[in-house]
């Protein structure tokens, strides 16, 4: 019995000098440094310098210095600090944090890319779809010699989902003179292809949503009229890939609410917590982005967490703002593993918020996974049927996407776009940031929904027009009266911008205008003697109240001047012309990576907030992926 009793205790000996001997810290660790290339010492910005297995990280700024904080949970440990930036290698670093400063400094070697073996083939037919091992990846610029389609393949299981783009093609204003679509002011695009640049890979040209990446960006605002949610402000410039084309701008800016002023909030965080959501980009930056709206939120109002896995679960019941440290522990307690309910999480999401409804309030579901829903409601047309139902409660959705490999980003859009809501992608704490604290006004305040454009141009001025972006959001021109059919909503400090690259009546040869041929009982609409020389085109909006079921009429004439343009319409024309290249387009003319990059240097203005510094930090990231996938000059 002796012997059995001293074996016994032998286990429990070795894990006892094992176990970590409890850390006597309790405080944060603040880690700092500057990262610099090591051949010519100069600073490298735009570094994603991360704790391994954590969601703690910061990028560089332009003097190469970074600084994040480590949390006291992890005092006393060793952890690993990395720096990857594309075109160096990798550097990393053990420390252990003990609750105080420590310095880090990394000197990145430059490397040649290794971004995945280049397939080749020789007509874009023989190239596969994407599936679920392959990752098609469009290179922009001109191709490796004509008739060669260039792909990378992707050897990790990549089973991201995005819906099929087909641009939209120069219109002939004598057959169509109108163009009606739904406003869209999610930025989620924006952020998910920074994010796949930053990874050392370009984005298939599917991710690429023109209209979400102009939209991302903040432009100076134009209070609106007394009585009017919104202002409508019209400009037009030289197309920058087309001189003898013209680019008209046309914007909707909601006035901006401090959070002192917005309604009280009900808020029901409906959060995925499947084993999908286990990497530190997904739960743990999850976690952290919730932190940062928790720690905005006052007593009036109310938050409810929700979660699902494999069933769904109350994690926390309808909490006031005012018992912060209660929500914290919830969110705390949230871990990741099992499959996916989403459909019963959100039913049980919007039970909550029903139950909860505050009548002169805002009302509202945020809803933050990767979209890998499997099981219940999981087609999409389910899904989108159950929030058509539930919208009409008067209950709105902001969606928040996380993570990659398996992103369903077509299945999130729809659920946003269906739910009276909005769409973001949550890449870093920056982005969760600017999203939940920034622009909250925008993302959880509706000032207006169904809105809808509808644009009539001048046939004595315009031959043809062509909408930049916006493929999803096409509407047909009678769905422009009818109130019953859903469009956008545009929330507090929004700004919508539209762009279309106009061919002038008397420009010939530059693209391709499909006529109407001859009719037997009609003719195609003419210019007729009376239309007005001094309008290029007349702006139509319909939108409806928060609350509201009718829909209330704004009407604008665009004036045909020339100009330089603002900084605003010249780095919008900056963006969009970059989209074009990474999509590819068959309409992007001389576009070049060296023309976004003048166009966006002329027009960053004050950029208080950095975000167009950025955009110049990304267009040089992917003109280096561009060169080194194709072996070209980075076109």
């Amino acid at each position: 019995m002796k012997l059995i009793a001293l074996v016994l205790l032998v286990p429990i000996a070795v894990a006892a000098a094992h176990r970590p001997a409890p850390s006597a810290i309790d405080s944060d660790t603040v880690v700092t440094g500057r990262v610099t290339d090591a051949a010519s010492g100069g600073a490298l910005s735009r570094v994603q310098v991360s704790l391994d297995g954590h969601a703690e990280g910061a990028l560089s700024d332009t003097d190469g210095v970074f600084e994040f904080t480590v949390p006291a949970g992890l005092s006393g440990t060793r952890v690993t600090i990395s720096a990857r930036h594309i075109g160096y290698e990798a550097s990393s670093v053990t420390r252990r944090v003990r609750g105080d400063t420590i310095r880090v400094d990394f000197a990145l070697k430059q490397a040649a890319m290794k971004l995945n073996p280049l397939v080749i083939s020789e007509a874009a037919s023989a190239v596969p779809q994407m599936d679920g091992r392959t990752r098609m990846t469009y290179i922009a610029g001109a191709p490796a010699h004509p008739g060669m389609t260039v792909r990378m393949v992707d050897p990790d299981w990549n089973t991201e989902n995005y819906d099929v783009i087909n641009e939209n093609e120069f219109r002939s204003v004598t057959a169509e003179p109108l163009s009606t679509f739904s406003i869209d002011v999610d930025r989620a695009s924006y952020s998910n292809v920074r994010r796949m640049i930053r990874s050392g890979s370009l984005p298939p040209k599917d991710a690429v949503r023109i209209e979400e990446m102009i939209n991302y960006f903040p432009y100076t605002p134009v209070a609106p009229s007394a009585g009017e949610p919104f202002s409508v402000v019209t400009e037009m410039i030289r197309a920058p890939w087309q001189p003898r084309h013209h680019l008209a701008r046309i914007s909707l800016h909601a006035e901006r609410v401090d959070l002192e002023d917005m309604p009280p909030n009900n808020l029901v965080f409906l959060l995925d917590v499947s084993g999908s959501m286990m990497p530190a980009n997904k739960l743990p930056l999850l976690k952290k982005a919730m932190r940062m709206l928790v720690a905005e939120m006052r007593p009036q109002d109310r938050i409810a967490i929700v979660v699902y896995a494999g069933s769904a679960g109350l994690a926390l019941e309808s909490t006031s703002g005012a018992e912060k440290g209660r929500i914290l522990e919830a969110i705390e307690g949230l871990e990741a593993g099992g499959s996916t309910a989403g459909g019963a999480g959100i039913r049980l999401a919007y039970d909550v918020a029903r139950a909860n409804h505050l009548a002169n309030g805002n009302n509202r579901i945020i809803l933050a996974t990767d979209g890998d829903f499997n099981i219940g409601v999981s087609s999409d047309a389910e899904m989108v049927r159950l929030i058509e139902q539930k919208r009409e409660q008067g209950t709105f959705l902001t969606v928040l996407g996380f993570g990659m490999g398996n992103l369903k980003d077509s299945r999130l859009e729809k659920i946003a776009d269906h739910g009276n809501g909005n769409y973001a992608y949550i890449d870093d704490l920056a982005e969760a940031r600017k999203v939940l604290v920034s622009e909250m006004g925008a993302t959880l305040l509706t000032v207006a929904k169904d809105v809808k454009v509808q644009i009539e141009f001048n046939p004595k001025l315009v031959r043809a027009y062509r909408l930049i972006g916006y493929e999803n959001r096409l509407l047909a021109n009678e769905d422009f009266d009818d109130d019953g059919k859903d469009a956008g909503e545009i929330g507090a400090g929004h700004t919508v911008t539209v762009l279309y690259e106009i061919v002038p009546v008397g420009v010939e040869g530059t693209v391709a205008v499909r006529e109407p041929g001859d009719l037997r009982y009609q003719r195609p609409a003419a210019a007729v003697g009376s239309a007005p020389s001094n309008e290029l085109a007349f702006v139509k909006l319909r939108y409806k109240q928060p609350t509201g079921s009718t829909s209330r009429l704004m009407e604008r004439a665009m004036r045909p001047e020339l100009s330089r343009g603002s900084e605003d319409i010249r780095f919008a024309a900056a963006v969009a012309a970059f989209g074009m290249l990474l999509r590819d387009s068959d309409h992007r003319g001389s576009t070049s990576f060296d023309l976004v990059t003048s166009l966006a240097t002329d027009a960053v203005g004050a950029d208080t907030d950095g975000h167009r510094r950025g955009f110049l930090q990304l267009v040089s990231d992917a003109r280096r992926l561009s060169t080194v996938a194709v072996g070209d000059d980075g076109r």
